[in-house]
């Protein structure tokens, strides 16, 4: 079993499913910004206590998300942990998902859900059966639509940076990359990378998806060699803790940036990285364009609003790699001083959103 993070967390819900007979897990990390915004994740674990133990780790990454961001919105998740080999039918599908609103419910609008791995936004529908407190809904039922093309516009918008303080350029073309993972994110950015005359490397745990692959003219590797291929750029765009100490010391590339939650196995990994002389783009900086959609979406900004701090993605990790350059830490420490400092603002100013202009004022953001 992983090993449990620090407990920061202001409130968690772990409750065996009344409907579905599944544990579900709600993790109300920080609610000083406004009220916390992050997906659920439906999953197989080896053990409930695993998918706990992902959703605590995943809610603080949210905070960090949301914060650096410059969101009003502090930081959430929840986790459906599926027991290993377990395969819903449509029915206790639908249990869950309920049960999931029933635990959304009871923390009284501190918490907002939404999509992630595992679920979609027609599953959301039914979580607000039971719960307002859900976003993301599909857009011909007036919601926000699917996040994923948010993400990935963010995460096209940190390559150029990423690239620049690696290669003192952030040109794309003919720089090589491997993208792990071709989901709703990587697919479309491997689309928009190719279209911008990328080298493209690519795999998935779908073999299906080596159509994808083959439309784009990109060479297909297994999973397996994602991490010891080489090339000017790793993406992760699968799922997290990719980047263990092992996988660091042999990584044969000049940059990480990408669009997978919590890449790095340990804390420290942003560290080795750098002794390595590899740029890490830290991921809640680069990942933050669904929930930017989310929360502009929400407020009812039109979309040309909602681009612009999309695109403002990469001026953040451009300003976040100066930093650690000039501090002389590392990518993934100047980010969280970010997230802190407006985090601390916050608090200083007594409130979660009636002071919210004065905070983004006072770092900047």
């Amino acid at each position: 079993m992983s090993a449990i993070p620090e407990f920061t967390h202001e409130r968690v819900l772990t409750s065996m499913g009344a409907r579905s007979g599944l544990v579900i897990t709600v993790a109300l990390h920080s609610s000083v910004l406004g009220p916390a915004l992050g997906g659920c994740r439906m999953w197989t674990y080896p053990t409930w206590a695993d998918g706990q133990a992902d959703a605590l780790r995943l809610s603080a990454a949210m905070t960090l998300k949301n914060a650096a961001a410059g969101l009003d919105a502090g930081g959430g998740k929840s986790v459906i942990a599926l027991p290993m080999g377990t395969t819903l039918d449509a029915a206790r599908r639908r249990a869950a998902l309920l049960d999931l609103g029933d635990l959304v419910e009871a923390l009284d609008g501190r918490y907002r859900t939404a999509e992630d791995v595992g679920t979609t936004e027609h599953d959301m529908l039914v979580v607000r059966e039971r719960t307002e407190h859900v976003v993301g809904l599909p857009a011909e039922s007036g919601g926000a639509g699917e996040p994923a093309g948010a993400t990935a516009l963010g995460v096209f918008s940190a390559i150029a940076p990423t690239l620049e303080e690696a290669f003192g350029s952030g040109e794309i073309e003919g720089r090589s990359f491997v993208i792990s993972g071709l989901g709703q994110v990587g697919s479309r950015l491997a689309r928009m990378l190719a279209g911008h005359g990328a080298r493209l490397i690519v795999t998935d745990i779908d073999g299906r998806k080596r159509e994808l692959a083959d439309e784009l003219g990109a060479q297909w590797i297994s999973p397996e060699a994602a991490l010891t291929t080489p090339a000017d750029v790793l993406v992760p765009a699968g799922l997290g803790g990719i980047l263990t100490d092992q996988a660091i010391d042999a990584l044969p590339v000049r940059a990480v940036v990408g669009p997978a939650n919590n890449p790095l196995d340990d804390h420290s990994g942003a560290e080795r990285l750098m002794q390595r002389g590899i740029v890490y783009a830290p991921d809640f900086v680069v990942n933050a364009g669904g929930v930017i959609h989310l929360e502009g979406m929400a407020h009812g900004q039109e979309w040309p609003a909602i681009a612009e701090r999309l695109t403002g993605i990469g001026d953040t990790v451009r300003g976040v790699l100066a930093s650690a350059r000039e501090r002389g830490i590392t990518p993934l420490a100047a980010a969280e001083s970010l997230a802190a400092a407006r985090i601390d603002a916050a608090r200083a100013h007594g409130s979660s959103s009636g002071a919210a202009e004065r905070v983004r004022t006072a770092v900047g953001v």
